[in-house]
């Protein structure tokens, strides 16, 4: 990465703003001048374009860290910042999504619809026994109905907990019993690549067998019809979308909830087996997530067409896809399928189809486009284009030079941006029509955040030089801890630095000569796959649950199209090995991960090997089958008890 760097810096390959961006940009460099003068001011002046019921007058309260309050004596209802006050403002009739099903169907949905739908939802919720603090679960494909149901919830002061539609039924139990979920919101199915992919069979399988015991939360399933497949159904429990919210009153009034209020549990992959629950709250958050949508999305709500492609179920969805651009009153399309469905041009001809002006993607689709050449692209006409966008890992010089090439015909600004599920919201990027930008770095923090890239004692690094990522200071979207475990959340967070108060972000990375980031990848054992954060322990904990494996170590590989890949070393128990070819086991272990955790963290490649390098202590060198599976030559195998293990697995994988 180092070598990628200094050469393009060489070239000097830079790129500044046009006049005629910069002249009608959002962001301007003042705001870093104003951050800089007075943090605390700045936050709360970016917090008052949102509505309050009740003003605060406090903005960040940090006597207790890391346990941060924003605006805490403020109240607000979030549902209300999105819809509601843009009705009111007269701009009903403005188009808040312009959705399209993957089989071709479409809809466009209105502020005023969309807010008269919630209306509707947060009654039938509020009829099903959800009260402010409940956790409403949601599990549903990329349809107007998911952004709804969000809505819905955040209205009511609820908390909901969206699950990515690709996860199983156990992944899908486990997050519904840790938030202890009063009512699940699935739907039949979705559609993904040109199929039917069943959720409610999956939320009746999490459900099932649960007794009455203490994890036994859920009362009732809310169900949309979208594919019309066949669902089992539990009469008391499960009803109807359609039934439920065409007979509901569309009369509700937002009632406003106190800024620390808690918005929603997003669960990612930690180093443990156990999923954490990540906490946001909302004025914080809110802020936070509209602010950094308008001025590094350069957001005209009057006249562009943004698209996040993420999918909800992820970080990104939230912030960029329900509550940024609605607080921002933007119109936004909304897709259900996969890139590459119905057919490789998907995208592009969405982009033809409704003028998208902004371009939110992640690098491992800009790569894939990449692999099947600009053919595809170049047969649409994407000159509505005017702002391209990057999230979810680290983007290579490469990609990025492509993705303005092809798809910004080498006039469009790009912006790389670096967050977390835990930051809530955009922490590091180019504001476009203000920075010169550099292919593959993310380079500054926004403003009013506060970075730092450390070496192990906490110290600055220095330009040229590179580390850890800390971030200093608190700011509006920060968590606000792991759902029901606040030791875990200072462990994993705040610990390392714990006598300087930084959050440690898990990332690597490095200064250039003029102290822009570039960020390195994660510095732990968490994989980064496709912009999805997985934990090694969670899959090699599905393998081992396999009746065939014995023990397994499982690592993340450099992945030219996903970024990372998972890579698994697997024993298998002797009688297995007589009875089935090793390809045979391998390809059965892909699959049984995908079925145990999703298809996501299914692994690219399984070997089956007799040993596994550990330390005379029993400790897995993971380190050294990184090696193996990048293709390097194994590093320092002194500490291992027998330094012959890596020379047979290396030859195993070739």
């Amino acid at each position: 990465m180092s070598n990628q760097i200094d050469h393009l810096l060489t070239e000097n390959r830079r790129f500044a703003p046009s006049p005629e961006f910069a002249a009608d940009a959002v962001a301007t460099a003042e705001l870093y001048a104003q951050a800089d003068a007075d943090r605390e001011a700045f936050w709360a002046e970016q917090a008052r374009a949102l509505h309050w019921h009740t003003p605060f007058t406090q903005v960040l309260d940090w006597s207790n860290p890391p346990f941060a309050q924003w605006f805490a004596d403020g109240e607000l209802n979030v549902a209300y910042n999105c819809l509601d006050r843009h009705v009111e403002a007269g701009n009903g009739d403005r188009v808040a999504l312009l959705w399209e099903g993957e089989p071709g169907d479409s809809r466009r949905v209105t502020y005023a619809e969309l807010t008269d739908e919630v209306k509707r939802v947060a009654n039938v919720l509020t009829g099903l026994g959800v009260e402010a603090g409940d956790r409403v679960a949601i599990y549903l494909p990329m349809i107007p109905e998911a952004i709804a149901a969000m809505l819905a919830v955040a209205r009511l002061g609820a908390i909901h907990s969206v699950i990515f539609g690709g996860f199983s039924a156990d992944s899908l139990r486990t997050r519904i019993d840790d938030a202890g979920a009063k009512v699940v919101i699935t739907s039949d199915g979705g559609y993904r690549k040109g199929r039917v992919s069943p959720l409610k069979p999956a939320v009746d399988q999490a459900l099932a067998d649960r007794g009455n015991g203490p994890q036994a939360t859920v009362e009732h399933v809310l169900v949309v019809r979208r594919t019309e497949n066949e669902v089992g159904w539990t009469e008391g429990r499960d009803l109807w979308w359609h039934d439920a919210v065409a007979e509901a009153s569309a009369d509700h009034t937002a009632q406003p909830f106190p800024a620390e209020n808690p918005l929603f549990i997003l669960y990612t992959s930690g180093t443990t087996g156990k999923p954490k629950g990540i906490l946001h709250t909302s004025g914080g958050y809110l802020t936070q997530a509209a602010f950094t949508n308008r001025v590094v999305h350069d957001i005209h709500s009057e006249t562009d067409v943004f698209w996040c492609t993420a999918d909800i179920g992820w970080i990104t969805g939230h912030s960029y896809v329900t509550y940024g651009p609605l607080a921002n009153g933007a119109t936004q399309v909304l897709y259900e399928g996969t890139p590459d469905a119905p057919h490789p041009g998907r995208w592009w001809e969405l982009v033809e189809k409704y003028g998208v002006t902004i371009l939110y993607t992640a690098p491992t689709a800009i790569r894939s486009f990449m692999k099947l050449g600009r053919e595809i692209p170049n047969r649409f006409d994407l000159s509505s284009l005017r702002l391209l966008g990057s999230v979810g890992e680290p983007i290579n010089p490469e990609a990025w030079m492509w993705y303005r090439h092809v798809i910004g015909a080498d006039a469009t600004p790009i912006v790389d941006t670096w967050w977390q599920t835990e930051t809530g919201s955009i922490m590091v990027s180019a504001l476009p029509g203000v920075t010169e930008t550099k292919p593959g770095s993310a380079q500054v923090p926004i403003p009013g955040i506060s970075i730092d890239v450390v070496e192990d004692a906490g110290e600055h690094v220095g330009n040229g030089n590179g580390g850890l990522l800390v971030i200093t200071k608190p700011w509006p979207s920060m968590l606000r801890g792991i759902w029901g475990d606040p030791d875990r959340f200072v462990e994993t967070y705040w610990e390392k630095f714990q006598d300087k108060g930084y959050y440690f972000a898990g990332d690597g990375a490095r200064l250039d000569d003029d102290g822009d980031i570039w960020f390195l990848g994660r510095v732990d054992d968490v994989m980064n796959v496709s912009g999805h954060r997985l934990s090694t322990t969670e899959i090699e904990s599905a393998l081992v649950g396999n009746e065939a494996v014995a023990e397994a170590a499982v690592v993340g590989a450099s992945d030219e199209t996903t970024g990372q890949a998972v890579v698994a070393f697997v024993i298998v128990k002797q009688s297995y090995l007589n009875e089935h070819s090793p390809e045979g086991l391998a390809d059965g272990l892909r699959k049984w991960v995908g079925e145990q955790i999703g298809p996501i963290a299914r692994p690219r490649d399984v070997y089956i090997v007799g040993e596994l390098p550990k330390t005379r202590s029993g400790k897995i060198m993971r380190r050294l089958l990184r090696d193996v599976a990048e293709g390097r030559e194994v590093g320092d195998t002194t500490t291992l008890a027998d330094t012959a293990v890596m020379s047979v697995i290396s030859a195993q994988v070739k």
